[in-house]
C-alpha cells in the first residue's frame, strides 16, 4: 500500500514505461527519498514513456542519445530532469534492461604503460583509489609533455627531463602538493625499472622539495578546547547525534577521516568492545572501544541511522542514503562543530582532532611508543613530531641565554 500511495496512477498507469517505473519508484523509497520527490520523477519519467509510444521507441532502445533527444524536444528543462533521467538510465542498466555502455579501452602505447602502472599500484602497492589517480594524472602529464605525438620510448627518458618537469610544474604548487608531484614520478620510474622497462633507475634523479618535517610544530587544541567542541553537537536532533559519535571517533581514538568514514556495520564488535580500523595501505588494525564513544555509536545505530542497502556505519541523513565522503562531508562536519564552538585554531581539519590526542597523551606522560601505537604509526619516526610540542620538556634542555655581554 505504501508503493501505491507513492505512484501518480493516472501517469503510470498504461504508459508504456509502467512496469520499469513502478521498480523504480520502489528503488526510490528503499533508498528513502521522499513522496514528493518520487511523484515529481516520476511524472518527468511518464512523459519520457509516453514521449517514446509516440515515436514507436522499444525500452531497450534507452540511452544516452535518445534522452538529448527527448530533452531537446521537450524545450523547457527542469534543474532535476537530467539528474533523473541518468539516474533512471542507471536503475535499467543494473536491472539488465537496457546495454551497458561500452566502453572500449584506449589502445596506444601511452595506455598501456598507464594501466599497467595502475595495475601495479592497486594490487602490489594498495593504494587507495584517490591517491591511484593523482599518480596517474601527474604521470601522464610527464609523458605527454616529453613525447607530445612522438612515438612513447621510455629509454629516451633522461633527468633533465624530469628536473625540468618538476621545476615547471612545482614552483606555484604547495610544498604538500609539490611533494605528490614527487612522490608520484618516483613510483612510476621505480615501476619501470623494477618490470625491465628501463635499464637504471631513474627514481634517483627525481629532485625533492626543500621540506624539513621537523620545522614545525603540530597544531593541536587543548583537553578542555576538544571538550568544547563535543558539547558543541546537538545531541537532541539526529545529525547532531551522528556528529557526535563521528567527533568522539576522531577524539578519543585518533582515527583518520578516511578510516571513520570507511567503518562498516561488521567492524563493530560489540561483545569484546573492539572495533576493525581499515587504515592506509589496506591495513587492518583492532582497536577497543571506549565506553562513551560505544554509547554513542550505540545511540546512534538505535535512533538515527536511516534504514539503507550499505555497511557503511554513518550515512547521509537525506535521501540517496549513501556512506559519507571523507574527503568532503566529514571535514565539514568538524569545520562546523570547531566553529559552533566558537574556537579559531588555525587549521579546522580531522586531522587537528588526532593532533590533540597525541599531544594530551603527551603531557599525561605517554611514551612515544605508546602514542605511535594508538595512532597505528608504522614508523616511530612519524610519532616524534610530537615530542615539540612537551615545551616544558624541552625548556629543561635548553642552554641559558648568556646575560651581560661576553667575557
Amino acid at each position: 500500500m505504501v508503493v501505491q500511495t507513492a505512484l501518480p496512477e493516472k501517469q503510470i498507469q498504461g504508459n508504456p514505461l509502467e512496469s520499469h517505473l513502478r521498480m523504480f519508484a520502489m528503488s526510490l523509497m528503499d533508498r528513502g527519498y521522499r513522496k514528493k520527490t518520487i511523484q515529481d520523477k516520476l511524472y518527468l519519467l511518464a512523459t519520457l514513456g509516453r514521449w517514446f509510444g509516440r515515436n514507436k521507441l522499444a525500452t531497450s532502445q534507452l540511452d544516452e542519445s535518445l534522452v538529448s533527444a527527448f530533452v531537446k524536444q521537450k524545450g523547457r528543462v527542469h534543474a532535476l530532469d537530467l539528474p533523473t533521467l541518468r539516474q533512471f538510465i542507471d536503475h535499467l542498466r543494473k536491472r539488465e534492461v537496457i546495454p551497458h555502455c561500452k566502453v572500449v579501452p584506449e589502445r596506444s602505447p601511452l595506455a598501456d604503460i598507464l594501466r599497467a602502472y595502475e595495475q601495479y599500484l592497486r594490487q602490489e602497492r594498495g593504494l587507495v583509489p584517490r591517491t591511484i589517480r593523482d599518480h596517474l594524472f601527474y604521470v601522464r602529464k610527464f609523458l605527454v609533455e616529453r613525447f607530445g605525438k612522438e612515438p612513447l620510448v621510455l629509454e629516451e627518458i633522461q633527468a633533465p627531463d624530469i628536473s625540468g618537469f618538476i621545476l615547471r610544474h612545482c614552483r606555484g604548487l604547495s610544498i604538500g602538493r609539490a611533494r605528490w608531484v614527487i612522490t608520484a614520478l618516483r613510483s612510476f620510474f621505480r615501476f619501470l625499472f623494477q618490470n625491465g622497462s628501463l635499464r637504471s633507475d631513474l627514481a634517483a634523479s627525481v629532485l625533492g622539495v626543500a621540506h624539513w618535517q621537523q620545522a614545525t610544530v603540530p597544531r593541536y587544541m587543548s583537553s578542555e578546547e576538544v571538550q568544547r567542541v563535543l558539547r558543541a553537537c546537538d545531541r537532541r536532533t539526529s545529525i547532531g547525534r551522528r556528529d557526535y559519535a563521528i567527533l568522539l571517533l576522531l577524539a578519543r581514538l585518533g582515527l583518520r577521516a578516511g578510516e571513520v568514514v570507511a567503518l562498516q556495520l561488521d567492524d563493530i564488535d560489540w561483545r569484546s568492545g573492539e572495533i576493525l580500523v581499515r587504515g592506509k595501505g589496506l591495513r587492518h588494525d583492532r582497536m577497543p572501544l571506549p565506553d562513551d564513544v560505544g554509547k554513542a555509536l550505540a545511540s546512534y545505530l538505535r535512533r538515527d541511522r536511516p534504514p539503507c542497502q550499505t555497511r557503511r556505519v554513518f550515512v547521509c541523513m537525506k535521501a540517496p542514503y549513501r556512506g559519507l565522503a571523507a574527503c568532503g562531508t566529514l571535514p565539514t562536519i568538524v569545520r562546523c562543530a570547531i566553529e559552533r564552538a566558537n574556537l579559531h585554531p588555525p587549521s579546522k581539519g580531522a586531522h587537528l582532532l588526532r593532533h590533540s590526542l597525541a599531544t594530551a597523551m603527551l603531557r599525561s606522560g605517554a611514551t612515544m611508543g605508546e602514542i605511535g601505537e594508538v595512532l597505528r604509526h608504522r614508523n616511530l619516526n612519524t610519532t616524534e613530531i610530537y615530542a615539540k610540542v612537551d615545551f616544558e620538556g624541552l625548556r629543561s634542555l635548553a642552554h641559558p641565554w648568556p646575560v651581560g655581554g661576553a667575557q
